[in-house]
C-alpha cells in the first residue's frame, strides 16, 4: 500500500476546521495530478519496452520525479502499469467505439471496426494488449486480473452490441449471438498477433479480409440486402 497521502496526516494541528478543509482541497488536488502524469509517462516506456521490463526508475525518469514519488504514489510497480496499460486500452476502445456508432448501420459499423483494428497505427496498441495479456498468467494479483477480465467484458460487450444492432435494423439474422461475438473476438487477436510476429507473414489487409469474411459467414443477409 501506498502511505496516507499529506492531507491525512497533520490536520488536527490546524487552527480552525475552516482552514483544515481548505488545506486539505489544495493538497489533493496535486496528488491526483502527479498520480495521473506518472501513469500517463508509463504508457510510452511499456509500448518501446514491454510491460516487464520497465522499472520503477525507468517511470520515474520519464514522468520528471523521484523515485520517492513514485513509490509514495504507487504500491509497486505493477500498479503503476496496469494503471497505465487500462488508460491505453479504455482510450483505444473508447475512440473504437465512438467511431462504430457513428456509421449509418451495424453492419457499417462493424467493417469500420475491422478496419480501425488493422492499421499501421495499431501494431503498437496490439503489442500492449498482448503485454497486458501475458501479465495476467504471470500471477498478477486479484485487482490486476479482475481489471483484466472487465476490459475483455467491455471488448465483447462492444462487438455483441454492433451484431445486435444489425439484427434490430434488418440487416442480418444471428441465431448465436454469444458464439458469434466470442469468434470475432478471437479471431482478432488471433489475426493480430500473427501480424506482429509475421509466421506466417499477414499483411492489415489479410486481416482485415479474413475478419470481415467471419462476419459475412456468420451473419446471414436478410433476404432485402442479398
Amino acid at each position: 500500500m501506498a502511505p496516507h497521502h499529506a492531507e491525512d496526516v497533520g490536520m488536527t494541528a490546524a487552527k480552525s476546521p475552516r482552514r483544515a478543509v481548505a488545506a486539505a482541497d489544495r493538497t489533493r488536488q496535486p496528488t491526483e495530478v502527479r498520480r495521473r502524469l506518472i501513469v500517463e509517462a508509463a504508457v510510452p516506456l511499456i509500448a518501446e519496452r514491454g510491460y516487464a521490463s520497465v522499472g520503477v526508475r525507468d517511470v520515474a525518469g520519464a514522468a520528471g520525479v523521484s523515485v520517492g514519488t513514485v513509490t509514495y504514489h504507487f504500491g509497486s510497480v505493477q500498479e503503476i502499469l496496469s494503471e497505465a496499460m487500462i488508460l491505453h486500452i479504455e482510450r483505444y476502445y473508447a475512440a473504437l467505439n465512438e467511431a462504430a456508432e457513428q456509421a449509418t448501420s451495424g453492419a457499417e459499423g462493424l467493417r469500420l471496426m475491422v478496419d480501425a483494428l488493422f492499421t499501421e497505427d495499431t501494431d503498437r496498441h496490439w503489442r500492449m494488449w498482448f503485454d497486458y495479456w501475458n501479465a495476467g498468467e504471470r500471477g498478477a494479483d486479484e485487482t490486476f486480473a479482475r481489471g483484466q477480465a472487465q476490459r475483455y467484458e467491455a471488448w465483447h460487450r462492444q462487438i455483441r452490441q454492433l451484431i445486435e444492432r444489425g439484427v434490430a435494423e434488418g440487416e442480418f439474422t444471428c441465431e448465436d449471438l454469444d458464439g458469434v461475438t466470442v469468434r470475432f473476438a478471437a479471431l482478432a487477436d488471433g489475426l493480430a498477433l500473427q501480424h506482429l510476429r509475421q509466421t506466417p507473414p499477414l499483411t492489415t489487409e489479410d486481416a482485415r479480409r479474413h475478419l470481415n469474411r467471419l462476419v459475412e459467414t456468420e451473419l446471414a443477409r436478410t433476404p432485402s440486402d442479398r
